[in-house]
């Protein structure tokens, strides 16, 4: 279930209410006539199953309730009623499958801003994958995976390619770039400052390493494994499961490529460079498709259970 807050002006409080009152699925409505100070207006509170959650929001922001007062929506993790029960049974389809659109949105779009601390994270991630690569140490690659936060980005482009939201895209597209070229360039002087420390040795790099030469090394399995994460987190973010994110983020070599990308550099390596960049735009590319193709399937089935 899901819990409503709703700020309307005094003209537009009846007509979101019997909105609510004629969407299958809501219950435990409330209306507070001028409880509102900060916009000044009427607040309305109610209950909606999750799969009727995106219908009642679109009708509300087609009032205007988001120009005018407000919506909050926030998950309720327990309710004990039987109107609640009774809501969610006769509201169309399971919640599971339901996708809140405007929340997907609102959530992408928080995940990629080009902040510090977005950059910083996929800096540090960068680096510690530089570590991973020269050792050949697989712990410390999947440890870099879990940190990169790049999937936010990844996953706000495929909303925005299913949503047709261009501003939305090209907020992703630049916290991709720019995040990966600073990571990419940092970890170059890390790489540097650590061989001046003489703990990264060129000879490291260049011989045998039968746990991480897969990041340089792109093949079949790559873009399938991309494909596979790609359409994993896009339902982890649409159905309310976050905790998957960590199985994706350590599923996929973005992160890890463009450390020996930049470790490669460092040492004047081309093949591995360019090796490991294909790497990591096969990967970016498959996760970006995969996402598209999970939120369009998700909207289609919808529709045919409605």
């Amino acid at each position: 279930m899901l819990h409503l807050r709703l700020i309307t002006p005094p003209e537009t409080t009846n007509d979101a209410v019997r909105l609510i009152e004629k969407t299958v699925g809501t219950t435990h409505l409330v209306v507070l006539p001028g409880a509102a100070r900060n916009p000044s207006g009427d607040v309305v509170m109610c209950d909606v199953a999750r799969e009727a959650g995106d219908q009642l929001l679109a009708s509300l922001r087609s009032l205007g309730l988001d120009r005018t007062g407000s919506i909050a929506v926030e998950n309720i993790d327990l309710s004990l009623s039987l109107r609640a029960d009774k809501a969610e049974a006769e509201a169309p389809g399971e919640g599971a499958d339901a996708v809140l659109w405007e929340h997907l949105t609102d959530a992408t779009h928080e995940e990629s801003t080009l902040s510090l601390t977005y950059v910083a994270f996929l800096t540090l991630a960068t680096m510690i994958a530089a570590c991973g690569v020269v050792l050949d140490n697989a712990i410390l690659i999947v440890g870099a995976m879990a940190v990169g936060p790049e999937f936010g980005p990844l996953a706000a482009l495929s909303t925005s390619i299913v949503r047709k939201a261009p501003k939305l895209a090209a907020r992703a597209l630049t916290a991709l770039l720019v995040g990966f070229a600073v990571a990419m360039v940092l970890t170059v002087g890390f790489s540097w400052l650590m061989n001046a420390a003489n703990l990264f040795h060129e000879s490291d790099l260049e011989g045998a390493r039968p746990n991480t030469d897969f990041v340089y090394a792109p093949d079949a399995f790559s873009f399938v494994v991309a494909l596979l994460a790609g359409a994993a987190g896009t339902l982890s973010l649409t159905s309310a499961k976050s905790g998957a994110l960590v199985g994706v983020a350590i599923s996929v070599t973005t992160v890890p490529a463009a450390a020996n990308a930049a470790v490669a550099l460092t040492y004047g390596d081309p093949r591995q460079t360019w090796g490991s960049t294909i790497q990591l735009l096969l990967n970016l590319l498959g996760i970006v498709l995969a996402g598209v193709a999970t939120l369009l399937a998700q909207k289609w089935l919808w529709k045919k259970q409605r």
